[in-house]
């Protein structure tokens, strides 16, 4: 996709998506006066609290702190309900007030699904309109997002020029929906076919929510039975291999490079503490906004993708250590590949749900290193991707030495807000988004801990062709399960 032709949201459009329908909390007993070129209602002074609706249903809310800044925070949440919300967590918002800024952000459409990424930067744009009118037009707006919400947070930042001035991202899911979906199809595959053999389990095509739960309810419970022998170690090994799944587990300390078995042990933890329902609701979530299954595997060499993983040899040594073939485990996922996309509904995912095609402001992303719902190796993906397009001297990583996904404290949160509110104002990066930097910057704030380090995160493992405008499709009709 030629830069020229990337989606740029015309204000216009934007704009006319802010509705009248405002509530404003102030000094009590202000005067107000009546907008009607907008039908907003507004507090003479600042307002502490706003919130309101857009056209298409959601809502959204705003937090302006007596010593306003000047400078907006405009926040995009993750998967999940689709509840209006300005900031990652009540700790965050009560520091980043305190520290001058408002907040603002929006529910996302609340009749579409919970991957909402088909209305999400849309209305983050027509809340930041509705804040202007509301409020006044800030002087700066940085974006910021978590998780889901990160991957919206990368959209803005390539395509808010002129509304946004940079951007923060959070444990963003950056390699977006469509790698998202394939990867996770991989590891789900696997644990069908070597653990449940013969079995009919539905991995695509959900009915309901309660559909996708009962096939992570099986693929689960396949895990932890397969946990108790050493053939079944090894096998989950592999579908963890394919998941890019972490192996540091919390309240573990991390292995060592060649202990296979503590590696597989606390990629074990994940799987069976929940990761799987999250990731079957995921999948049913992206379906009903995509409209169809986007995933495939059909000839996908399942030997050539283990080789992309940073695990193959923890696959390979706990293979023979159960006396198993992994040729011959390989060779059967590979004749089993058989799945096709639906093509409508996997263009329509790689239209809303991908990044990377460039960037139009300084974007600064943090990540922990042991993150098992979004691996950081989304975030090499997605740098891959941003250098392809040019833009690399706008993009900035740096990372936490944490497990969990978005486990940061707040200390951290700010101290990212801070290095790119920098980044704005001196124009240049300097060393603000240096692991040493962001440490001072943190410990400084007294806000809890802080654990920055330099890292440099492995390839993502996806086995399809792609490239900086998204992953290719595959050609051919949808096909079974």
């Amino acid at each position: 996709m030629p830069r020229r032709r990337l989606l740029r949201i015309p204000t216009a459009v934007v704009g006319s998506l802010a509705l009248a329908a405002v509530t404003l909390t102030g000094t009590a007993g202000a005067a107000t006066d009546t907008r009607a070129a907008t039908g907003v209602t507004a507090a003479a002074t600042i307002p502490s609290h706003l919130s309101g609706t857009l056209a298409d249903g959601a809502t959204w809310i705003a937090d302006v702190p007596a010593n306003w800044n000047g400078t907006l925070l405009l926040y995009s949440h993750g998967y999940g309900p689709l509840v209006a919300q300005n900031a990652p967590s009540d700790e965050a918002r009560t520091a980043l007030l305190a520290a001058g800024y408002a907040l603002a952000g929006s529910s996302f459409d609340p009749q579409g699904s919970w991957w909402a990424l088909e209305s999400a930067a849309r209305d983050q744009f027509a809340t930041l309109d509705a804040f202007s009118s509301a409020v006044r037009r800030p002087s700066r707006t940085l974006s910021v997002g978590l998780s889901m919400g990160g991957l919206v947070n990368a959209q803005i930042a390539r395509d808010g020029a002129g509304r946004v001035d940079g951007a923060l991202g959070l444990c963003s899911l950056v390699a977006g929906g469509v790698d998202l979906d394939d990867y996770q199809y991989d590891a789900e595959y696997t644990i069908a076919s070597l653990l449940l053999p013969g079995q009919d389990v539905k991995l695509t095509g959900f009915a309901d929510e309660a559909d996708a739960g009962a096939t992570a309810q099986r693929l689960t419970d396949a895990v932890i039975a397969a946990q108790a022998t050493p053939q079944g170690r090894a096998r989950i090994a592999l579908a963890a291999a394919y998941l890019n799944q972490t192996d540091w587990a919390p309240g573990q300390s991390q292995p060592a490079p060649h202990d296979y078995e503590g590696q597989e042990a606390q990629q074990y933890a994940w799987l069976a503490q929940g990761v799987l329902g999250f990731i079957e609701h995921g999948r049913w979530s992206i379906e009903r906004s995509a409209g169809g299954n986007t995933s495939w595997n059909a000839g996908l060499d399942y030997a050539a993708l283990l080789r992309d993983s940073k695990h193959a040899a923890q696959v390979r040594a706990l293979y023979r250590k159960a006396g198993l073939d992994l040729r011959a485990d390989l060779d059967t996922l590979t004749r089993g590949a058989t799945l096709q996309a639906d093509p409508e509904a996997r263009r329509r995912l790689e239209a809303s749900s991908t990044a990377g095609q460039g960037l139009a402001v300084p974007l600064l992303n943090l990540h922990t290193i042991a993150d098992e719902l979004v691996p950081v190796e989304q975030e090499a993906k997605f740098a891959e991707r941003i250098r392809a397009a040019g833009d690399e001297r706008l993009l900035r990583q740096a990372y936490v030495a944490r497990q969990g996904h978005c486990n940061f404290t707040t200390a951290e949160i700010v101290a990212g807000v801070r290095a790119i509110d920098k980044r704005v104002t001196t124009g240049h990066w300097g060393d603000v988004a240096e692991p040493a930097a962001l440490q001072r910057s943190a410990l400084s704030l007294n806000l809890g801990g802080a654990a920055f380090v330099r890292y440099r995160p492995d390839r993502l493992v996806v086995g399809r062709q792609s490239s900086p405008h998204g992953p290719k499709t595959p050609p051919g009709p949808a096909g079974p399960r």
